[in-house]
């Protein structure tokens, strides 16, 4: 991976944990239009994977979609407004935490269904088929999705089109509350590809270079015609399901052994190690990204309601 790549993604990593951070202040005092699920612990998997894309290749995200419309758009300031329900956000404050969108960037849009956004990512994938593009789709989506009719009905699709598609779980272990060992039939989530003839793999979620190196992989293959791919990241979500979780069932003592995993932290040592950047550059980085939040959450609480008399607007129905 080249430096430029590296400070990207560490800059993102960084933008990404910050703005939770804020959205968990801003929740506990009351800002926010409802709750929000925090991707605070598995940032490095959708700044490594976006890092990959342009704006012509789509995405489709989950109820847990911050850092994925982040690493996607950058636009902190739209992510922000749109979690407290303002006029300026990306669905003028309609979507909400859970409902995300930003077509220009190629973010289909975030998904409050469980394992709603994977059939939505195969179509963008035939839509590119079949104007016969190079671009990719990527389906982000959690252990708990994996279980669901919309995963193997998608993947098989796919798979007999050979549509260019990557389907990336990021099994942080938990669906709620459910433990991962209690509701999959698999160790492994990737080994599920071989009943649709596609490659599959497992990867540290907390680490940027695996993650790297299979989007390598698989990001070739959809680009050349050859069909998708499922990448399993194994992480952990520092924090509850939701912000007002009483994360009654796990320890706080199996909380605090993956908080040492940082995926931030790690990649800091890497990138020091190795002479792509010293402490201090990194540091500036990381001062940056709290400052960019900061502006973010300002223009947020500046930014209009929306009208009430334009509550019909944009909203569709197929009846």
């Amino acid at each position: 991976m080249d430096k430029d790549r590296l400070l990207w993604i560490y800059k993102t990593m960084n933008e990404i944990r910050k703005f939770e951070e804020m959205a968990v202040r801003l929740f506990e005092q009351n800002k926010l239009r409802g709750s929000v699920h925090l991707y605070i612990g598995e940032e490095a998997i959708a700044a490594t994977v976006c890092s990959m894309l342009g704006d012509k290749d789509y995405i489709t995200s989950t109820h847990r979609g911050h850092g994925h419309g982040i690493a996607k758009s950058g636009d902190l300031k739209k992510a922000m407004a749109e979690l407290m329900g303002k006029e300026t956000g990306f669905c003028k404050g309609r979507g909400g935490s859970m409902h995300i969108a930003d077509l220009d960037k190629g973010n289909l849009g975030a998904n409050a269904i469980v394992g709603g956004g994977i059939p939505i990512a195969v179509g963008g994938a035939f839509a590119q088929s079949y104007k016969g593009t190079d671009n990719i789709t990527v389906a982000f989506f959690g252990d708990g999705a994996s279980n669901q009719g919309t995963f193997h009905e998608s993947i098989n699709l796919a798979s007999v089109w050979k549509l260019p598609v990557i389907f990336v779980c990021e099994n942080n272990q938990f669906a709620i509350s459910v433990p991962v060992s209690q509701s999959t039939s698999v160790k492994d989530i990737s080994i599920r590809s071989v009943g649709y003839d596609i490659p599959g793999v497992t990867v540290d979620g907390n680490d940027v270079l695996a993650i790297n190196d299979a989007m390598e992989k698989a990001s070739e293959r959809a680009r050349k015609g050859e069909g998708p791919s499922l990448i399993e990241c194994k992480t952990y979500r520092w924090r509850g399901h939701w912000t007002g979780d009483p994360e009654v069932y796990r320890t706080r003592e199996d909380v605090a052994a993956w908080m040492e995993k940082c995926p931030i932290k790690r990649l800091k040592a890497y990138m020091v190690d190795q002479k792509f950047a010293t402490s201090e550059e990194l540091e500036k980085i990381e001062e940056d990204a709290g400052k960019t939040v900061d502006e973010a959450t300002d223009f947020a609480l500046n930014s209009p309601e929306p009208d009430p008399a334009t509550v019909m607007n944009d909203v569709f129905f197929v009846g």
